[in-house]
């Protein structure tokens, strides 16, 4: 009954389903895996110091910017320089702007400052003048934002002055000098202008060492993986329960075959079809027919003489 599954088309629906669940297999605990890392490092996360509260280092010592260096802080000396305004950026639940510095520190490099915030629009907003002169500022070591980070307008057409991402590669074609890939915000507040004071901006933590959405995102793709492959598995298992019972049908006559044309199977009629039957009524009718047109045939002098 199940000979059908040796036929070519069934061999190509086997060969996908013999691939397909490996595959949707692997797929869902790989998801998993990077679930199951991810809660790994909020735990480890958690347990570890708030790393503000460390002694501050100096910048080019937590270089380049990774999960046990984030938010660690970093010193650096220099002189204030170019300003821009970061627009569109949310603090307790209000809209407003960071004010960000550009500090020339002694090796050549710029490293991205964030001042504080100020609430309300970057647009034509007035701000406090950076500290003149040589400068020593401690704030929160943050790696640079990306296009998934919160709060990035990566729209463009900004006015002049005023940044949609803090990067390196947002800053280079804005300053003719080398920028820090990385940027710090300053843990207290500086004295503010017509706007108020400036809040200080909180660092965030690190990219992928919490619960996130992306966390919960790769626990959404393992179940998907694993119903998927429950699915290619249930839709066999019914095309093959379909398939025999269209064989056991045809093998016990409840479906009809298809006989040739002109057989006795619901072909056409053929000459010897049309023929009355050779039985005995059948004889008697045509030795009759016979006789009658013999009789009609004799004219009325012949009939008598007969």
């Amino acid at each position: 009954m199940y000979r059908f599954l040796l036929t070519p088309r069934w061999w190509g629906i086997n060969l996908f389903v013999v691939l397909a669940i490996p595959f949707c297999v692997f797929m869902g605990t790989w998801q998993l895996g990077r679930f199951e890392d991810r809660v790994q490092s909020h735990e480890q996360a958690e347990k570890q110091p708030d790393p503000s509260t460390r002694a501050a280092k100096p910048l080019d010592e937590l270089l380049p910017v990774d999960k046990v260096t984030s938010g660690r802080p970093a010193m650096a000396t220099g002189t204030y320089g170019d300003q821009f305004l970061v627009p569109g950026r949310e603090l307790d639940d209000r809209q407003g702007f960071y004010v960000l510095n550009l500090l020339r520190t002694e090796g050549g490099k710029a490293l991205p400052v964030v001042r504080g915030w100020l609430p309300g629009t970057a647009s034509g907003a007035r701000v406090p003048a950076a500290p003149q002169g040589v400068v020593t500022v401690t704030g929160d070591l943050q790696a640079s934002e990306n296009i998934h980070s919160d709060g990035v307008d990566v729209r463009g057409g900004l006015p002049e002055g005023q940044l949609g991402m803090i990067s390196a590669a947002a800053l280079v074609n804005l300053v003719d000098y080398d920028v820090y890939d990385a940027w710090v915000t300053l843990p207290e507040a500086e004295a503010g202008g017509t706007g108020g004071a400036m809040k200080p901006v909180p660092a965030a933590a690190p990219a992928g060492s919490g619960l996130d959405l992306k966390a919960f995102q790769n626990l959404g793709y393992t179940g998907e993986w694993f119903v998927f492959a429950g699915f290619v598995l249930f839709m066999w298992f019914r095309l093959v329960r379909r398939e025999a019972e269209a064989v056991r049908d045809v093998a016990l006559g409840l479906v009809p075959e298809a006989g040739p044309a002109g057989g006795p199977e619901g072909g056409e009629a053929g000459p010897e079809d049309s023929r009355p039957e050779a039985g005995p009524e059948g004889a008697g009718a045509s030795a009759g027919e016979a006789a009658a047109q013999d009789l009609a045939g004799k004219t009325p002098e012949t009939a008598q003489g007969s």
